[in-house]
């Protein structure tokens, strides 16, 4: 690694200084990230309790805030959660905060990320002089490392591994509230990447058929339809939308429909959306080729399709995110 100090050039130093001044709305003021601190006494430590959302700019807009707020708020409702806001305040908060953030991100897009939980518990109220509120923070966090890990992978495409680790179903907490509560994805990860360190877990049900991934959701190319899970078990996905209506507008059909591990290695493509890479060829699964084992033609199109649509060539800002991370390590 660089050690940073003397031997920065008069570049890498401000980035450095830029990275130490970055600010975060907490709980109702803003601080920098070193002082942003969640309670040990918190619920979402004590529990998980916590519901988040990550958005994503492209040229430094967010896109889609108001899908990723209306998500939140649904989730905080299902958790019977008040956040003591707004969804218009938070939009509001969320936009300042950005704001405030811009002049030291160096032209970079960002993650916006929401976390807010119920609070520090009563039994603990005495360490807050009594008074106990919701823990709200928005950060911005800079994409260069997310995108930069996600390059190459962009014309190689993903390994999946579908993990012992299932999915928990929607009778025990539905999925569709995007919660701190995660170590069953964690436990994903942890055995996908025993079989290989760069693959991306693929969940199943109870019953074998595919769920999702342990931050995206899945999609094959099988017969000239494209499949994506039922949305009983999975998080709907904001990215997930967003591909379902590029296809419609690129006439390509679609369905939502139960498929398992046979139909993906028999598939003619297949491919990840989440937010941060926006949609991302899978080439392989279990060690199978999918298709040809490249990057499929219709993965292609809907990549440019994207670009298109946020103006912003995303396979060439990864490549460009990860010559700055190669520069900073």
């Amino acid at each position: 690694m660089k050690s940073y100090g003397k031997h920065l050039n008069s570049h890498e130093r401000t980035r450095e200084m830029n990275m130490n001044s970055r600010t975060v709305y907490f709980n109702g003021q803003f601080v920098s990230e070193q002082e942003a601190r969640v309670s040990i006494f918190d619920s979402a430590l004590m529990f998980g309790d916590m519901v988040f959302d990550m958005t994503r700019t492209y040229k430094q807009k967010p896109f889609r805030l108001r899908e990723h707020l209306e998500r939140i708020y649904a989730g905080l409702k299902y958790l019977e959660i008040d956040c003591g806001m707004t969804l218009e305040e938070m939009e509001n908060v969320t936009l300042e905060t950005l704001d405030r953030n811009l002049p030291c991100l160096e032209g970079a897009d960002v993650q916006i990320m929401h976390d807010i939980s119920r609070g520090p518990l009563p039994p603990y109220k005495s360490v807050f002089k009594g008074k106990l509120q919701p823990t709200i923070s928005i950060n911005c966090w800079p994409l260069w490392w997310h995108l930069a890990v996600d390059a190459p992978l962009y014309r190689t495409g993903i390994h999946s591994i579908i993990t012992a680790q299932q999915s928990v179903p929607a009778y025990l907490i539905d999925p569709k509230v995007k919660n701190r509560s995660r170590v069953f994805y964690q436990m994903a990860n942890f055995q996908a990447h025993k079989v290989d360190p760069q693959s991306f877990p693929l969940l199943t049900d109870d019953r074998g058929i595919i769920t999702e991934g342990s931050g995206s959701n899945f999609f094959i190319l099988r017969h000239g339809r494209v499949l994506t899970p039922k949305g009983h078990n999975i998080l709907l996905g904001v990215s997930r939308n967003t591909a379902l209506e590029l296809l419609t507008k690129m006439s390509v059909p679609w369905i939502e429909e139960d498929f398992g591990a046979y139909e993906v290695v028999n598939a003619e493509e297949a491919f990840h959306t989440a937010t941060t890479y926006a949609i991302m060829p899978c080439t392989r699964v279990n060690g199978k080729p999918i298709g040809d084992g490249k990057p499929g033609p219709l993965t292609q199109r809907l990549i440019k399709a994207w670009s298109e649509l946020v103006g912003v060539d995303i396979v060439a800002q990864s490549d460009e995110y990860a010559k700055i991370v190669k520069d900073m390590t």
